[in-house]
């Protein structure tokens, strides 16, 4: 698998900081709905420990939004708040799966760009 260059994130990922990504890569495959025909799932990548951890709600289910239930306690910094609240790590980058390969909100958007 080639090496991928992440952004490295200044602050704690967070509900709020999703919904301006959310904001920032509207109407391009950067976000779900714009890129879910092609089979992207929802991820998160910890640059620290190189795991990728598809989203997915508290009981385990995948989710096809970014949800933080669903994520490992060791990743979260706040575990004991309300998810909205719940803040993770800043090694944590959001983006998506495809296949066995993971794609930052940028790189998504450029390969949906490609057609």
């Amino acid at each position: 698998m080639q090496a991928l260059d992440y952004t490295h994130r200044g602050s704690p990922l967070n509900t709020a900081v999703l919904l301006q990504e959310n904001e920032v890569y509207q109407g391009t495959g950067g976000v779900s709905q714009q890129n879910r025909s092609r089979v992207f799932l929802p991820a998160f990548f910890d640059t620290l420990s190189g795991k990728t951890y598809l989203s997915r709600f508290a009981n385990g289910r995948l989710a096809l939004i970014y949800l933080l239930d669903g994520l490992p306690k060791v990743l979260i910094v706040n575990s004991t708040a309300p998810e909205k609240d719940r803040c993770i790590r800043n090694t944590v980058v959001s983006g998506f799966m495809l296949g066995e390969r993971f794609y930052t909100r940028d790189q998504a958007a450029l390969y949906m760009s490609k057609g």
